[in-house]
């Protein structure tokens, strides 16, 4: 895979706008060089380390995770899910990434104390590989949201997908954020009447 090269783009207000005069014909004219900036050749561009581009992605994940959190829990005042923020992104694409935004546990029809974790995406791709947990990745979409079975691993001292829930153990994944919320908000309810009222939605 070829390796990326990032840089950093000139923000808007400092671009200058191009100058109406040719400054070959002013020279002609005047037999004067012009020493004004917007006349010269702009600024070389500024490669990023992957670091850098890694502590960027990580702050827009982390405020579109805290923006998150704050709809799922200015629902109804019983539903309310910890706040549990982190990020990882791709190696060798730090531009992309994932953030953790909560963890909860909810019961199912056969299935009883499911743990669960949500987590917002900048890409789309196919999700619950062995080895490689996102394949197939694709960047045209914006965000893709998804909720996973968690266990605790004892070994590493740490959580991981459940697959004994299901091969993948995703419960759900979309790229329409209005169904990502009405699907937390399901996995959160307490009882059967508030999931009817979250179906309505």
């Amino acid at each position: 895979m070829q390796k990326l090269r990032y840089y950093a783009a000139p923000k808007a207000e400092t671009q200058m706008p191009p100058s109406s005069k040719a400054v070959h014909t002013e020279f002609l004219r005047t037999g004067r060089i012009s020493r004004s900036r917007e006349d010269w050749l702009p600024d070389e561009r500024r490669y990023l380390s992957y670091e850098e581009v890694a502590a960027r992605t990580g702050r827009r994940l982390e405020r579109a995770a805290e923006t998150t959190h704050e709809r799922i829990n200015g629902f109804h005042r019983s539903i309310k899910f910890p706040k549990v923020i982190f990020h990882r992104t791709l190696n060798n694409s730090p531009h992309l990434g994932y953030c953790h935004v909560t963890a909860a546990r909810t019961n199912f029809a056969q299935y009883a104390d499911v743990k669960w974790a949500f987590y917002i995406a900048n890409f789309f791709a196919e999700l619950g590989g062995e080895e490689v947990f996102f394949e197939q990745i694709k960047q045209n979409y914006g965000r893709m949201y998804f909720a996973v079975a968690i266990k605790p691993e004892a070994e590493a001292k740490s959580m991981t997908i459940d697959r004994s829930f299901r091969d993948n153990g995703l419960l759900f994944q979309t790229v329409d954020p209005k169904e990502a919320l009405r699907n937390v908000l399901m996995l959160g309810a307490r009882d059967a009447e508030l999931r009817k009222i979250i179906a309505k939605l």
